[in-house]
């Protein structure tokens, strides 16, 4: 399988993934659900979604994975600060964080390899600016 349809395919299962979360923290009354947290979320969402099919394969795109994989793995961390509370939650909900964790290492680390390897490819082709 290509890396950027590995990519892409891990950056949507992490949007998914994402929403069936926020919905698990809702239920359960860890968040509530105000116009701006609204707002905040779907304009989250909508960045993840741009970044992972239409900027696919450049720059712009691997940028945007990263930062959404890097967020991601961080999310287990921020719900495990103060004790072990999300495990009263369900089994759904831990398995939840933790896919989410693994999916944003792995779409980090994908992310991190695509922007090396297009730093590296321009830095062996030689730049047209000279010539006309």
């Amino acid at each position: 399988m290509r890396q950027n349809a590995a990519l892409t395919i891990s950056s949507l299962l992490l949007v998914v993934l994402f929403t069936v979360h926020l919905a698990h923290d809702i239920v359960f009354g860890l968040d509530s659900m105000s116009r701006a947290g609204t707002f905040t979320f779907l304009l989250i969402v909508l960045v993840s979604l741009y970044g992972a099919v239409e900027l696919a394969g450049r720059r712009s795109g691997y940028v945007i994975t990263l930062l959404l994989g890097i967020l991601s793995a961080g999310l287990p961390v921020l719900h495990t600060v103060g004790g072990p509370r999300s495990a009263a939650h369900g089994f759904f909900f831990v398995w939840t964080l933790l896919a989410i964790g693994t999916a944003g290492v792995f779409s980090a680390v994908l992310s991190a390899r695509e922007l090396w390897r297009s730093a590296r490819t321009r830095r062996a082709t030689p730049s047209r600016a000279g010539q006309a």
